[in-house]
């Protein structure tokens, strides 16, 4: 058999696969309602470089905050051992089953930074955790209320170049990746967005695609969400290509007007960087993953190798795995107790240096200063 036909042959594999997930996401159970729960399990997991650092510190937050519904057994913080690279390398796989199993018998995931190899056919841990568990909404909030930016980014999470990006197919001289976008999936992340917007009170919400160049796959995702849009004729709906909308983020004269966006998943993953810079970095940002069992909330930074090479981890700013954490709140039902832990990071974040070395503040000393706010 010739190059051509092994290519062709893995693809036949590749949409019979995506034919039956497709199936699935058509047939798929009613969402999770956390607050009808007995007890909420949170499942705690460090990752890589600087993850545990901030993970430590994120957890003693958790306890404080919730130290009468834990005590009461109404929610329990689990910690989740073995996603870490030494052990997924030695395994050979992104994420191991027994993590995995540990992962499912919670109901929500808070997790650190994990590093992802390079080159070589291991997947992100994060690409893995989001096809397992089915988080196929990615939810990153950005805000800079003195320039009144109050975004609120939808990026579906399962699919697109990510759900097979480390199965393309190489040939002499030529490597091909390969994209899916499939009309449930597409609805479900579309829906989700514009629920958020009628019930928050927001009336713009932004599609984001590259239509005009993909036209099977980012024109089916633009055509569904148009679809969807009109049933939300309260909510002005705008389609914007991924070049120009990510000039118009740093366009200062027209983002503000900007509210909610849905996109497809590799432009999500590259606009919500450039969004969280305009907040004051990554390191400033949360991420939620939503699915309607699972969700895992995280920061959307990567493990910092330099700062722990250099010896500088316990500088580490936490403040992204802490906006995770009222996001998780919000999740589950805990309004109050979010809000409260927002209001804390925002007084923090203007008294706390934190620089990402011996000139700032620590890991630690930043986590102490939020804990006194409680």
């Amino acid at each position: 058999m010739n190059q051509i036909d092994q290519a062709v042959a893995q693809f036949r594999t590749l949409l019979e696969e995506q034919q039956a997930r497709v199936q699935q996401l058509e047939n798929a159970e009613p969402a999770v309602d956390y607050t009808k729960k007995e007890t909420v399990v949170i499942g705690i997991a460090p990752g890589d470089g600087i993850g545990p650092i901030i993970t430590e510190q994120t957890r003693r937050v958790l306890e404080k905050l919730l130290a009468q519904p834990i005590a009461e057994g109404r929610i329990e913080l689990r910690d989740i051992t073995g996603l870490t690279i030494e052990n997924r390398m030695e395994l050979g796989v992104a994420v191991p089953p027994d993590t995995l199993k540990q992962i499912k018998a919670c109901d929500v995931l808070l997790k650190g930074p994990t590093a992802t190899p390079k080159g070589g056919k291991m997947e992100s841990a994060n690409v893995a955790l989001r096809r397992e568990l089915d988080l196929y909404a990615n939810v990153r909030p950005v805000t800079v209320p003195e320039e009144n930016i109050d975004w609120v980014f939808y990026r579906e999470n399962t699919e697109g170049e990510y759900v097979l990006g480390s199965r393309g197919v190489e040939l002499d001289g030529m490597a091909v990746d390969f994209k899916v976008t499939t009309d449930a999936g597409t609805r479900r992340i579309c829906r989700a967005a514009f629920e958020y917007a009628k019930n928050n009170g927001k009336t713009n919400v932004s599609i984001v695609t590259k239509a005009n160049i993909m036209k099977k796959t980012d024109g089916k995702f633009s055509a569904i969400c148009a679809d969807i849009a009109a049933a939300y004729p309260n909510i002005e709906t705008e389609e914007w290509y991924i070049d120009i909308m990510a000039a118009n983020l740093v366009n200062k004269a027209i983002r503000s007007k900007f509210q909610v966006f849905v996109l497809p998943n590799l432009y999500g993953d590259i606009i919500t960087d450039l969004a969280a810079q305009i907040q004051g970095g990554v390191g400033t940002a949360g991420s939620a993953n939503i699915g309607d069992r699972f969700a895992m909330f995280e920061a959307i930074h990567g493990t910092a190798p330099r700062m722990i090479e250099e010896g500088l981890g316990d500088y580490a700013n936490p403040s992204s795995l802490l906006k995770a954490a009222v996001m998780l709140l919000r999740h589950i039902g805990r309004a109050d107790d979010a809000a409260r832990l927002d209001q804390a990071l925002t007084t923090c974040t203007d008294t706390v240096p934190m620089t990402g070395d011996a000139k700032g503040a620590t890991c630690k000393a930043f986590a102490d200063a939020v804990l006194a706010q409680l």
